[in-house]
């Protein structure tokens, strides 16, 4: 388990952009597993619809994007602190399931596909519940800064 304090040691982001509030689970080399509590409190909630709350489908996948990089990180021993970042370098076969509203608990997975000259390819998903809210292959790209 890996708590918000940990995950900012793996992720570069902070507020409003950390989309990951914990780790639950994690195999290095191959497979992660997270969540992001949802709130009204949300930035994105203002224009993503007034009246009608829904997550952006793009907050969604970068969501894993994140939870992937983190496994990225722990799979090769290294931190952003070591001068290192991964990038969000692709996204195929993304797949939008039912809306995330205030409320949900978005519950993430990234199992990692592959590792080739700093390319990190995942198979993802997010669920609610058990309801699947979004599937994407992701990838992303492991550079210095």
């Amino acid at each position: 388990m890996m708590y918000i304090e940990e995950i900012m040691e793996f992720l570069p982001h902070r507020y409003p952009f950390l989309l990951v509030d914990r780790v639950t689970e994690v195999e290095s080399g191959e497979l992660i597993k997270g969540y992001k509590s949802i709130t009204i409190n949300e930035n994105f909630f203002n224009g993503h619809f007034p009246g009608k709350p829904i997550m952006p489908g793009v907050m969604i996948v970068e969501a894993m994007a994140q939870l992937g990089g983190i496994l990225g990180f722990v799979t090769a021993e290294r931190r952003p602190s070591d001068g290192v970042i991964h990038y969000l370098a692709g996204c195929d076969k993304v797949r939008f399931k039912r809306p995330v509203v205030p409320g949900d608990q978005l519950l993430m997975e990234a199992r990692l596909l592959s590792r080739k000259h700093g390319i990190w390819k995942y198979d993802c998903r997010a669920l609610v519940g058990e309801e699947v809210a979004c599937v994407a292959q992701i990838m992303t790209a492991e550079r210095d800064v």
